[in-house]
């Protein structure tokens, strides 16, 4: 059995019991900061909110009920018919010379093992923990069939062409070139193999 911990109180969203989709995004922050940007940004008003949060540790931070969503996307559709989990990673990072750190878009600091790929003008990128795969897969596994979503996985982080009508497991990146989450990093194969082999 998965441990989830309840975070904040963000209220006043709309619900939805039958979900299609789950999308798979990026922090660009580390946990901490995200959280607290989550909670505070907007006098507490802000309503771009996910429903989980999994951090590098492989903590599992649930945010909103399943059922509920938020405006995550511009598309009410999207929204409604989807449970949005973020996992903390910084995104594409760059190298401070004549150093073994590297540093995000807001000047986080990242120590740990980058995985270097040419994407969408970047190259460097900040990855993802074994814990927290882990836990991203028996989460999902959970929800899949909680709200009978189907068990696939697109498998990939480029756009895809009618996305919004998958029913199954997506990446942000999916939806649009803009979208750089999850990066390269992410292990693709072995997590639509877990998904999908259930």
């Amino acid at each position: 059995m998965i441990e989830i911990i309840k975070y904040g109180k963000f209220s006043g969203f709309e619900k939805n019991k039958k979900k299609s989709q789950i999308i798979l995004c990026d922090s660009y922050r580390n946990s901490q900061n995200y959280l607290e940007g989550l909670k505070n940004r907007i006098n507490g008003k802000y309503k771009k909110i996910p429903n989980y949060l999994i951090t590098r540790e492989g903590k599992i931070i649930n945010l909103l009920s399943d059922d509920s969503y938020s405006n995550f996307f511009s598309d009410d559709i999207i929204n409604k018919n989807s449970i949005i989990i973020c996992l903390e990673n910084l995104g594409w990072v760059k190298k401070i010379p004549l150093s073994k750190k590297y540093y995000n878009w807001i000047d986080d600091i990242y120590i740990d093992e980058v995985h270097d790929k040419k994407w969408r003008n970047h190259i460097h990128w900040s990855k993802y923990t074994d814990e927290q795969m882990n836990s991203l897969i028996e989460l999902c596994k959970k929800l899949l069939k909680k709200f009978s979503i189907k068990n696939k996985f697109i498998g990939h982080n480029t756009k895809v062409d009618g996305v919004k009508i998958f029913n199954g497991v997506v990446c942000r990146s999916n939806y649009s070139v803009r979208y750089l989450d999850p990066n390269p990093s992410f292990n693709f194969e072995s997590f639509k193999k877990s998904i999908e082999n259930e």
